[in-house]
């Protein structure tokens, strides 16, 4: 990632850390609207899975993306796919208002499905899914990238479950962004990206579901705006939620595309986890002390505190939980009914929000 990214081709890479056999875990890659596509494609592969196909409509994308992944084999239609009985899921990042009909598709082709997120822009796609989902017993699971692929967002789920700061009572998460240039047309088109907390904020729901504990949660007020981007109307630059969990942990979203040009990297996201015994600050993505990028972690508690820079120290176990999730039907990297519930969340609030001028 370049130093003035705008977070449209984020793709951390780690270490190989294969938890299958070659060939084992055959998946695809498709609809490759969004450069996130790269970042779920890498940690499937470390963590041993083998990349076969790759379908896009648009050939400098193809041609892009085979310049990463050169052994891929390019289909001629989603469907040429979907009839290979080797592949076990596809990974996609498509136009976000076309995630949710794709991934039926997918499952009910009796194969897995993991989308960019957001993974819907309506209520009536998420429902559509669960049904499937109960029909075909797939996975339909979301690259929640903001803590999946950020090693310090998962180190914090290790000291947050085990007891570090005591009963989490709060979680406070920012997440700005750098708006750029280039942005494909349907990135301004409110029916199609879905609107600011559906889109980015849906990050910052999903986090305070997994470090608070929460299962539900109840939007108290929500907000969105258009401060600086006239010409584009549709566009919301601007958006905040507050939630309450049905444990009674409280949460505050901020999201923006207001990352100025000499931010050294494309948001200096954080998020503030409070617990009874002590709280933990990360700052994803920047050193903030030295402007360069890096997974901050600081941990208070009370026998003092720790700042550490995780960066290539925790690795990136989701990817290897998940292959094993989709072979052994299980859900120890993430559960379906909590990569669902976040997006409901994100959805609630983005419906519920109130514009600001």
């Amino acid at each position: 990632m370049s130093q003035k990214s705008d977070g449209m081709n984020y793709a951390p890479q780690g270490k190989p850390r294969p938890v299958v056999k070659s060939g084992e875990f055959v998946f695809a890659a498709a609809f490759l609207e969004h450069g996130h596509i790269y970042g779920q494609c890498n940690g499937l592969i470390e963590a041993g899975a083998e990349l076969k196909w790759v379908y896009e409509a648009d050939a400098k994308k193809v041609e892009a993306f085979r310049a990463k992944f050169p052994s891929v084999q390019v289909a001629r239609s989603l469907d040429e796919i979907l009839a290979d009985p080797a592949v076990k899921l596809v990974a996609a990042a498509a136009i976000p208002s076309e995630r949710g009909a794709i991934g039926c598709r997918v499952m009910q082709a009796g194969k897995d499905y993991f989308t960019d997120k957001t993974p819907f822009t309506t209520l009536d796609q998420l429902a559509q899914a669960r049904e499937v989902v109960a029909k075909t017993g797939r996975k339909y699971m979301v690259y929640y990238s903001e803590r999946l692929h950020v090693e310090c967002a998962m180190y914090a789920g290790d000291l947050v479950h085990g007891g570090a700061i005591g009963r989490v009572i709060q979680v406070l998460g920012l997440g700005p962004h750098r708006l750029g240039t280039g942005r494909p047309a349907w990135f301004f088109e409110k029916e199609k990206y879905g609107g600011i907390l559906c889109d980015i904020g849906s990050h910052q729901f999903e986090q305070f579901l997994f470090y608070s504990g929460a299962t539900d949660a109840t939007v108290t007020q929500a907000a969105i705006a258009n401060y600086a981007n006239p010409d584009t109307p549709e566009f919301e630059d601007f958006g905040e939620a507050s939630l309450i969990g049905d444990n009674g942990a409280s949460n505050y979203v901020r999201v923006d595309w207001f990352t100025p040009p000499g931010l050294g990297t494309w948001g200096d996201g954080r998020t503030v986890i409070l617990g009874t015994k002590g709280y933990i600050e990360l700052r994803k993505y920047i050193d903030v002390a030295r402007d360069k990028q890096g997974d901050q972690l600081y941990l208070v508690d009370d026998k003092g505190e720790q700042r550490l820079n995780v960066t290539g120290q925790v690795g990136f176990r989701f990817f290897g939980d998940f292959i094993l999730d989709c072979l052994n039907r299980t859900e120890t990297a993430m559960s379906q009914a909590h990569a669902f519930k976040a997006a409901e969340l994100c959805l609630k609030a983005q419906a519920a929000a109130r514009r600001l001028t």
